[in-house]
């Protein structure tokens, strides 16, 4: 498993830690009822947060796969103009180098 996966298995982990947390400190609002009835708030509270986070980094993912995409393919347009730039300088190079010989002899 990479780092980078185990940090975001990590951060989930905390994510789901903290809405549990909040959960509960959310339905101890309500001491009047039943504690079944508090638990069930707590695992819908739990649910809708967790729902809204994985919502959050779905989209941050998309986002990230589109940047790349479109960096791939900057990086890649930038590199064909360097090509074709370093081959023109080598060639009129190459041609300073042999038409004054050329017109010499």
């Amino acid at each position: 498993m990479g780092i980078a996966r185990l940090e975001g298995l990590l951060a989930w982990e905390a994510e789901i830690a903290a809405a549990e947390r909040d959960a509960r400190a959310f339905a101890e609002q309500f001491p009047w009822l039943p504690a079944a009835e508090r638990e069930n708030l707590e695992r819908a509270y739990a649910a809708d947060r967790l729902r809204y986070a994985e919502e959050v980094v779905d989209r941050a993912v998309e986002r990230c796969r589109r940047l790349a995409a479109r960096y791939r393919s900057e990086c890649r347009r930038i590199c064909a103009r360097w090509a074709a730039l370093c081959l023109s300088v080598t060639l009129a190079a190459a041609l300073f180098a042999v038409v004054p010989a050329a017109l010499r002899g």
